[in-house]
């Protein structure tokens, strides 16, 4: 009976192994409900495939596209800096966010592959992107430069 026991030792670890193995996929897989943008800012556009053209292709200002999902721990921490750029560049800039999990066709358009996937798009192209958590100066950098771009020249004062 004495040599089984090493054998059922070690038949159990692996057992409990396998629960905990087992546990960690199925509380990974498990999202929130939430399919809404959270409502930080009301210069926030949400972006669907009805609206993406008009909102962004069609824009004569700048626009920053973040896409995100509920269940995106970075994504959570990007959206006040998105809806700080939001407030700070209205008028001059539109922001938006694609949940990409309610919007799968644009996610595949775009090729984003990482969330949360910030692009910046100027005349219906995309002219810069940034993929995951970037400090709020890089971010606004990046957008200043093409508002700055979309900024009609002023005439020079008459003599």
């Amino acid at each position: 009976m004495k040599m089984f026991r090493p054998a059922l030792r070690k038949a159990a670890a692996q057992a409990a192994a396998a629960i905990i193995v087992l546990g960690l996929f199925t509380s990974c897989g498990q999202r929130e409900t939430t399919k809404t943008a959270p409502a930080d800012d009301q210069h926030v556009i949400t972006l669907t495939k009805d609206n993406f053209q008009t909102e962004v292709l069609a824009s004569t200002q700048p626009v920053l596209v973040d896409f995100w999902a509920a269940w995106c721990g970075p994504c959570k921490m990007v959206a006040p800096v998105v809806a700080e750029l939001a407030t700070e560049y209205a008028g001059k800039a539109r922001v938006g966010k694609v949940d990409v999990d309610s919007q799968e066709e644009l996610s595949r358009q775009y090729k984003i592959s990482a969330i949360p996937a910030l692009l910046i798009f100027k005349d219906g192209k995309v002219v810069d992107q940034v993929v995951g958590v970037r400090p709020k100066a890089e971010l606004k950098a990046k957008l200043q430069k093409f508002v700055e771009d979309a900024a009609p020249a002023t005439a020079p004062p008459k003599s």
